[in-house]
């Protein structure tokens, strides 16, 4: 039934018990480790209802079937772990910091071939697929909120050979569905948007190809980042909830990205919902909308942009995304954020509170400098 539904049906329906008389319309936390033999699980490290319930839900939303991990880099780390050594990737040469800190290890062992380019450039990235044995796209991409053409780049890489897997939390299944356009992977920091409340760590692959997902099943029993069933069941509770914080996340986003846009002492936005922004027709032409995170730089030195983040009051100065509550760094205070990101950028995820109250905290904040 919910193949029938819209997103937002989905995300409140799926992935619910049975329905029978007086059965409970919530699921339960299954919490054993051990099962009477005779059953597909056969063991705590392969499976739970409680993570099934949630796979279940995940899967109707991007339309394939799901595995949760421990983490969002554990669902990354399972994907590069279904690669041949000496396999070539081909990968932004900006994104989110931890999967370019894997990326340059997996390099540096030799256990892998990168080739960076800049996914905003479609004629470099079709030029870069030959040979490839894996596209990692992000779309957009963390922290600069560059988009891909992947109407374009998905098939063209298929036709190349290469498997293609896209770090989708930014976008969200709401904003786009990387399988119906030929993706064979689709991965989630379940942390972010889809739990939606900074208080769980997961990850999530979906893929609709029976032996991807065989391939990626193994390395989760084998390298062990299981999710537990306590984090899986907070995470589908605040799933059932994802669209309407996403929904007002969104609008929040693009008052301020305007706002932000014409500030004395802003001199960048990063946002597609921006139409001067040269991701916005692009990112308009396929996607259902342009998502809650922006990064902005200041006029200012990186000190500057430290000071702004640390003279919020309501924004909370942290490391991550996709909660309720509105977040913002200056993120190259971390070492591990590449090169191409300006020292004075911060990220900005827009959370649910009162524009005005935030558009206020930001004004004063940037007063700071």
């Amino acid at each position: 039934m919910s193949s029938q539904l819209r997103p937002e049906s989905i995300a409140i329906s799926a992935g619910r018990p049975p329905v029978s008389a007086d059965a409970p319309l919530n699921n339960s936390i299954e919490l054993s480790a051990t099962f009477h033999a005779g059953g597909e699980i056969g063991y705590g490290r392969y499976g739970n209802q409680t993570w099934s319930s949630l796979e279940s839900a995940i899967g109707a939303l991007e339309m394939g079937e799901t595995l949760i991990f421990s983490s969002g880099m554990a669902a990354i780390s399972a994907v590069f772990a279904t690669l041949s050594a000496g396999a070539t990737v081909t990968a932004s040469h900006h994104g989110y910091s931890g999967t370019m800190a894997l990326l340059k290890t997996l390099e540096a062992s030799g256990h892998i071939k990168v080739r960076y380019i800049d996914v905003a450039n479609t004629d470099e990235v079709i030029s870069a697929l030959p040979g490839t044995d894996l596209l990692w796209l992000e779309s957009p991409t963390n922290p600069t909120l560059d988009v891909a053409d992947l109407p374009v780049i998905i098939p063209a890489a298929k036709e190349v050979g290469a498997l293609v897997a896209l770090d989708n939390t930014f976008a969200t299944p709401l904003n786009q569905r990387p399988l119906e356009m030929g993706a064979d992977i689709v991965m989630h920091s379940v942390t972010k948007y889809l739990a939606g409340h900074s208080d769980i760590l997961m990850g999530s692959l979906s893929t609709n190809e029976a032996s991807i997902f065989e391939k990626l099943s193994n390395a989760r029993k084998l390298g062990g980042a299981i999710a537990g069933p306590f984090e899986a069941w907070l995470a589908l509770r605040g799933l059932r909830t994802f669209p309407l914080r996403f929904a007002q996340a969104q609008i929040n986003a693009a008052v301020i990205a305007e706002r932000l846009s014409v500030h004395p002492k802003v001199s960048k936005v990063h946002f597609p919902g921006l139409a001067s922004d040269p991701n916005h027709l692009r990112a308009k032409s396929f996607m259902n909308g342009f998502g809650a995170m922006l990064s902005f730089t200041i006029d200012g030195s990186s000190a500057d942009a430290d000071k702004v983040c640390a003279a919020s009051t309501l924004i909370t100065q942290a490391t991550s995304l996709g909660g309720v509550e509105s977040l913002w760094e200056r993120r190259r205070r971390w070492p591990a954020e590449s090169s191409t990101v300006p020292e004075n950028l911060i990220r900005l995820s827009v959370g649910c509170e009162n524009v005005e109250d935030l558009w206020n905290d930001i004004e004063s904040a940037l007063g700071q400098f």
